[in-house]
């Protein structure tokens, strides 16, 4: 099979690249740093195409001849000081990348939006799919992917097959990028410099490996409904119960400090303010505060049921994380 992949210098592209050239399958790569696509480059079964997701004549070159498409790519960048950046790349990109496919008959994508899109836990049980939304969105980055779902699900009932998964928080080896944002927390933790916990540490999420990411996109190819979306989480824990399954082990253990949240919202909107005038990325966000007041407890059951989907748990996950961490140090 011949795929194209949009974003496939990312950290979950580079790795589903990887997935699909051990199976047999030709992967035309979409990209647009010349750096970045250094490693796709000596990958054999890779063919490179430059373009961009606001520049459909790219895409629709860069789709010409394949069977499929998974469209990886996003802006996933925690803050722009145009918001408007979030809408162009995820929404509008998104909806390039699905007339391209349609365009050169590549009927069947795979979408990857993100879990923030679903509803937080809002009562005893984890949260999945069909859970209605009781909240805004927090940040234009999760509105966004929400509003390329819509179309997703609009243009598969016009003849397209496009199925949305929606991965979690995901960690693992890989590329120490914003998208591998658990994997530098982990990376910090073992090196003594990862101390904060949000509030007092019971906020909960969904913490999923990268493997199984992967593994879900492939099964989603294959298996996943048309107009459906999937969560590919792992196992869902507090901040408490993350570190404590990391210090175990790891082997160490790092006393954490729980910074109150009114204390975590006044310096994020100290670093917004100042990002604002500066146009330089914060560290922290109001919006992203915000989140820590809820649970994000997810389910993958539908997941499971439909694409023989399973999860390792975090403590599998996390071991050979921090084995992959020991050994590119």
């Amino acid at each position: 099979m011949k795929y194209l992949i949009t974003g496939a210098t990312g950290y979950i592209g580079t790795q589903l690249t990887k997935r699909l050239i051990a199976e047999g399958h030709k992967v035309y790569a979409l990209y647009r740093s010349e750096p970045k696509a250094d490693e796709l480059r000596a990958m054999s079964n890779v063919i490179l195409k430059k373009g961009d997701l606001l520049d459909r004549p790219s895409l629709d070159a860069a789709v010409v001849g394949c069977d499929a498409v998974f469209h990886v790519a996003a802006f996933a960048k925690p803050w722009d000081k145009n918001p408007q950046t979030f809408y162009d790349y995820n929404l509008n990109g998104a909806v390039n990348v699905f007339e391209a496919a349609r365009k050169a008959g590549a009927k069947r994508v795979v979408f990857t939006s993100t879990a923030g899109t679903i509803s937080p836990k809002t009562g005893n049980l984890p949260s999945d799919e069909a859970t209605p939304r009781t909240v805004d969105f927090f940040t234009d980055y999760d509105r966004s992917k929400a509003e390329a779902e819509v179309a997703a699900k609009q243009m598969s009932t016009q003849g397209m097959e496009i199925i949305t998964v929606n991965p979690s928080r995901v960690y693992g080896p890989g590329l120490l990028s914003d998208s591998n944002g658990v994997t530098r927390m982990v990376k910090m933790y073992l090196a003594g410099k990862f101390r904060l916990l949000p509030g007092d540490g019971n906020s909960s999420g969904n913490y999923v490996f990268i493997d199984d990411v992967v593994n879900g996109h492939l099964a989603a190819m294959q298996h996943g409904r048309a107009g459906e979306r999937y969560i590919l989480g792992g196992e869902n824990a507090s901040f408490n119960q993350f570190f404590e399954t990391l210090s175990c082990i790891a082997g160490k253990k790092t006393s954490m400090i729980k910074l109150p949240l009114s204390v975590m919202n006044l310096a994020a909107h100290v670093m917004e303010f100042r990002a604002n005038l500066t146009g330089k990325a914060p560290l922290l966000t109001p919006p992203w505060v915000k989140r820590f007041h809820y649970n994000w407890e997810l389910s993958s059951e539908k997941a499971k049921r439909e694409l023989g989907y399973q999860p390792v748990t975090l403590e599998q996950g996390l071991r050979e994380t921090v084995n992959w961490l020991g050994k590119n140090k």
